[in-house]
């Protein structure tokens, strides 16, 4: 049984590709590497012969030209499989978008094709020890010499941090005109000045790497200046607009693999001469847990649909669609756990890690208090304009 959300055959047929790789390589192997924390470079490489790095990827730069939809699918069913090795691919989703929204010609050319192809990852860097919500607040510089800008400070939490070739940074251009004063740059991985600090020891996506990226005296050439001087934070909020529902897709894929997990178990686990399916109790809470999640997918792909047909505005939409589903991931991955009981608090079980997985869906692109206040100012933005 499952909704139709009418989508193309195409549509289809991507998320059933992605659902296979998630069934017969991301699963028998999603406890291993949340155990060592390590990154999952056999995925990757099998994400890539599978061609879906290039779903969102303009055709002109070796991508299939699909859009935030087909992304958000490919998404949802590698989380389902596990969230931690979803986000190599969504990470790098992440670190493309302000190249494709807003880069030259060149740039896309040098940068998109290989990402699409597979050959590099990206990532997405803005997070500063000091400046994680209030992306406003950046103390990483960049100062214009001769040919090259040149950025110091530090990232932080920076996810394919280390694994990816190629960063999207925001850094300050003008400390003194605050937000309006960053600018977004293209830095590469080996360039003069560009290090990594450590690899984060993580409660949850522990096969995902977060690393602090170090710039000291970082020579960035002139030409990899995304957008102009000063563009900075709209590129950052911008981008979020886009990708904020692929965190949202990112819940709604863990929330699922919970939920049958769930009822799994329900049908095995046997208390007082019955499966615990039959108990009203169990049936109420997965009554609940199906309804959240189709909640958040309806919204989820509706919002992935809007920004996919050109519309401007899609903050505050972009913004519910990640609260409402990663406080599903929440809410439903503590519920499985619930349901398997003492088991489920074992590692034997994957609702454990699944519920240390969703946490995080609640935090970054913004904390679901931030989520909160952009879609108040919106709404009552909006409203303001309609009186």
């Amino acid at each position: 049984m499952a909704l139709d959300y009418g989508l193309t055959e195409e549509q289809r047929e991507i998320k059933e590709l992605a659902r296979k790789i998630a069934e017969k390589e991301i699963i028998p192997i999603r406890a291993e590497l949340d155990e060592k924390g390590e990154f999952p470079w056999d995925i990757v490489k099998s994400l890539a012969q599978a061609d879906l790095f290039r779903v969102f990827i303009p055709e002109e730069y070796n991508g299939l030209g699909m859009g935030i939809l087909e992304l958000c699918l490919t998404i949802e069913e590698l989380a389902r499989g596990c969230a931690g090795i979803s986000l190599a691919f969504a990470g790098s989703a992440l670190g493309a978008t302000p190249i494709w929204l807003f880069g030259t010609e060149e740039q896309k050319k040098k940068y998109l094709t290989k990402i699409a192809n597979g050959e590099w990852l990206a990532a997405f860097a803005v997070t500063e020890p000091s400046a994680g919500s209030d992306t406003s607040n950046l103390t990483t510089t960049a100062r214009l010499d001769g040919d090259y800008y040149i950025l110091n400070g530090r990232k932080q939490w920076i996810t394919n941090g280390g694994e990816a070739k190629v960063y999207s940074v925001i850094a300050a251009t003008n400390r003194e005109r605050g937000a309006r004063g960053q600018s977004a740059f293209i830095v590469e991985d080996g360039f003069e000045g560009f290090s990594y600090g450590k690899k984060e020891n993580k409660m949850g996506i522990r096969a995902s790497a977060t690393r602090e990226l170090i710039f000291e005296d970082c020579k960035v050439p002139r030409e990899n200046l995304l957008g102009k001087e000063g563009m900075g934070f709209k590129i950052t909020l911008t981008t979020f607009d886009y990708t904020r529902p692929g965190v949202a897709a990112q819940a709604v894929g863990l929330a699922q693999g919970a939920l049958e997990e769930a009822v799994k178990y329900a049908h095995q686990r046997e208390q007082f001469g019955q499966a615990i399916k039959s108990f009203e109790a169990i049936q109420f809470m997965i009554a609940d847990m199906a309804t959240q999640i189709e909640a958040a997918r309806a919204l989820t792909y509706s919002v992935a649909r809007m920004i996919d047909s050109g519309a401007k505005n899609t903050s505050a939409y972009s913004a519910m669609a990640k609260l409402i589903a990663s406080d599903t991931a929440m809410k439903v991955t503590t519920d499985a756990l619930q349901i398997h009981g003492g088991y489920g608090y074992m590692k034997e079980y994957p609702v454990e890690k699944m519920m240390r997985d969703a946490k995080i869906t609640q935090i970054y692109e913004g904390t679901n208090q931030i989520q909160r206040l952009v879609i108040g100012r919106e709404i009552i933005k909006e409203f303001g304009r309609l009186t």
